[in-house]
C-alpha cells in the first residue's frame, strides 16, 4: 500500500479532518518520565527531543509548553514520494496568513496550525483544489 503519488488526485481529495483537541509543542532533554502513550510524535534533534502532545497531558506532567496547536489530518493516503503537496498546502495556509508545521506520516500527512486558525485553515484547505492553486 504505497499511497497516491499524482498531486491532482491527491488535492482533489484531500478530505482534511479537524482531530478533536489542543495540541503542543515542547522540548525536553530526555523522554524521562514521560509515558510513550502521552507523545503524539517525537524528534529526536542534536538540541534536545521535540514532543507533540495534548496539551493536558503536558499541564499534567508539569511540562512547559509555549504554542498550542490544532491538528489537522489529510485523509488522502498520499505516498511518501508524491511531490509538491506540502508546497501546495503550505502556499495555500500562507496566502491565508496561517503557520503551519507539517508531518508527513506512512499514511497520510498531519499540518499542525495555531489553533486559533483551525476552522479557517480547514477552510482553505477544503477549497484547495487543482483550478485554485497555481499547481
Amino acid at each position: 500500500m504505497e499511497g497516491e503519488i499524482d498531486l491532482h488526485i491527491i488535492l482533489k481529495n484531500l478530505n482534511p479532518l479537524l482531530n478533536d483537541g489542543q495540541y503542543v509543542y515542547l522540548k525536553v532533554d530526555t523522554l524521562g518520565n514521560i509515558p510513550l502513550s502521552k507523545i503524539l510524535f517525537f524528534f529526536n534533534e542534536r538540541e534536545g527531543i521535540t514532543i507533540v502532545m495534548k496539551k493536558q497531558d503536558a499541564i499534567e506532567l508539569e511540562l512547559k509548553f509555549s504554542y498550542v496547536a490544532a491538528w489537522i489530518t489529510l485523509e488522502i493516503h498520499s505516498s511518501l514520494a508524491a511531490v509538491g503537496l506540502t508546497a501546495a498546502f503550505s502556499q495555500a495556509l500562507g496566502n491565508a496568513n496561517i503557520s503551519c508545521n507539517v508531518v508527513a506520516a506512512y499514511l497520510h500527512d498531519h499540518i499542525f496550525v495555531d489553533e486559533r486558525d483551525a476552522l479557517k485553515a480547514l477552510e482553505v484547505l477544503s477549497k484547495l483544489k487543482i483550478g485554485n492553486s497555481e499547481i
